[in-house]
C-alpha cells in the first residue's frame, strides 16, 4: 500500500484543515474520502493542504470532485496542472502555499 496520512486540524479563523502527506492513488484513497466524509456536517469550507502531496492519481482526484464545491485546496507546483487540467480548479479554489 502507498503511504498517505490526513492529519486534521484547524486553519486560520477556525476553518476546518486537513493536511495530505504521500500520494494518493487507488489503494489508499479511502483515507482522503473518510477524512472528507468526516466533515460532512461542517459548516464552510474545509482546507485541504496538499502541499506535501507527491503523486495524485485519477481515483484522488474523483474524491476531491465529490467535494469539491466546499474546498480550497493548498496545491504544491507539481500538482498544479493535474488540478488545472482536469477541470478541478474550476469548482474548487485552488492557491499556491
Amino acid at each position: 500500500m502507498t503511504p498517505l496520512t490526513v492529519t486534521p486540524g484547524t486553519g486560520p479563523g477556525g476553518t476546518p484543515l486537513l493536511i495530505a502527506t504521500g500520494e494518493i492513488d487507488l489503494a489508499n484513497v479511502q483515507v482522503l474520502a473518510r477524512a472528507l466524509e468526516a466533515l460532512a456536517d461542517t459548516a464552510g469550507t474545509v482546507v485541504l493542504d496538499l502541499t506535501a502531496v507527491e503523486y495524485l492519481d485519477s481515483a484522488g482526484l474523483s474524491v476531491l470532485f465529490r467535494h469539491a464545491e466546499r474546498l480550497e485546496i493548498v496545491a504544491p507546483p507539481l500538482l498544479e496542472p493535474v488540478l488545472t487540467y482536469s477541470g478541478l480548479a474550476d469548482l474548487a479554489v485552488v492557491r499556491a502555499p
